[in-house]
């Protein structure tokens, strides 16, 4: 069984945060030299220096939009002389704290649990993926789950981290787990294709796809469509760096808009950059690394709300429904605490011309 490309999905755990490191900023604030604007501009020179940048995973086609924007220099022109892409599996949150990155990214359920259960000073800026991207993974000659009806009696293997996460999917569709079994799985699917549970929690651009590719048939159950919306593949970052950084981080998510350009309107291009150049050491395989990146690029990235306001927003309603979610996994926070989209707002107040993204 193939299980590089296998995301330890830490949808809960928002890894130990120490109560002395919460009062760490995230970076320094960065003092502005003559360089090149966010957008190129000759005329408003600033240098950010280097910045840190800490993925959720490994280097796949999931992060085909840093890709773009490293290969095509859109950090450059952003004023960055160094962008460090530090592979995972992380939430972020402890680098964060610590302030040995700058950016992370990683998903609501993660966040919302170090904000609300350990206090992080974190705030998500933006967010790549609109759609919750989990699903319930099953064989269709097997457990066949379609619907969360379909779950009770089954055995679902559920990873540690995602436990909470599950059982707030259940909770969505009046189920307790007195109405399946748990049990207890790593990442790896193979517990699924031996037979040993009838259904896996996945990530609908990984593990669902690597089985169809390798000839199996599946169903699909995604937590999106069953009540659990909420983004994932957040940019998040310290309350401090708000403050002290805000211009950078503003350069930065220029600098990311035009790279998820890119990388929606040529998926074939992102996955090769992820395949043969920055992934290139993984052995990732090419054809589910195009698969993947045509699926996040016209299903996860891109929402009727991206398309009339611009990529990586986070509205108001979808900001709601993400705080239900996190109730649900009993993450009590509210949008105030765990969104800060004003930097994005700002960005396409003055840049106007990147909302439009589909050319």
């Amino acid at each position: 069984m193939r299980v590089l490309g296998m995301k330890a999905r830490g949808a809960v755990a928002a890894a130990g945060v120490a109560v002395a490191a919460l009062a760490l900023a995230a970076c320094s604030s960065s003092e502005a030299e003559p360089s090149e604007s966010a957008t190129g501009a000759e005329d408003e020179m600033v240098s950010y220096g280097e910045i840190t940048v800490q993925l959720s995973w490994i280097k796949n086609e999931e992060f085909a939009g840093e890709f773009f924007a490293d290969s095509q220099g859109y950090y450059t022109e952003a004023g960055f002389e160094t962008v460090n892409l530090v592979p995972g599996p992380s939430t972020g949150v402890a680098e964060l704290v610590s302030g040995t990155v700058n950016v992370a990214l990683s998903d609501a359920v993660s966040i919302g649990a170090g904000v609300g259960n350990e206090g992080a000073p974190l705030k998500i800026i933006g967010a790549t993926y609109q759609k919750n991207p989990f699903t319930v993974l099953s064989l269709a000659d097997g457990g066949n789950i379609e619907t969360p009806e379909d779950m009770v009696g089954k055995r679902i293997g559920v990873q540690d981290s995602n436990t909470a996460l599950f059982m707030a999917l259940l909770a969505a569709n009046g189920l307790t787990e007195d109405d399946v079994e748990i049990v207890p799985v790593q990442y790896d699917p193979a517990p699924l294709v031996s037979g040993d549970v009838d259904g896996f929690i996945a990530y609908l651009t990984n593990e669902s796809l690597i089985l169809e590719h390798e000839g199996y048939d599946t169903t699909n159950l995604p937590f999106a469509d069953n009540g659990l919306p909420f983004v994932a593949e957040t940019f998040t970052v310290t309350d401090d760096a708000i403050a002290d950084d805000r211009e950078m981080l503003k350069a930065f998510l220029v600098a990311e808009i035009k790279g998820w350009t890119d990388a929606v309107n040529d998926p074939a291009e992102g996955s090769r950059l992820a395949v043969e150049e920055y992934g290139v050491d993984l052995d990732l395989d090419p054809e589910v690394s195009a698969l993947g990146s045509t699926t996040q690029s016209e299903e996860l990235v891109v929402s009727d709300e991206t398309a009339e306001f611009g990529l990586f927003t986070i509205s108001e309603a979808l900001q709601a429904e993400t705080i239900a979610s996190l109730a649900g996994a009993g993450i009590e926070v509210t949008a105030e605490d765990l969104f800060d989209m004003s930097l994005l707002a700002e960005v396409y107040e003055e840049y106007p011309e990147l909302i439009d993204y589909a050319g």
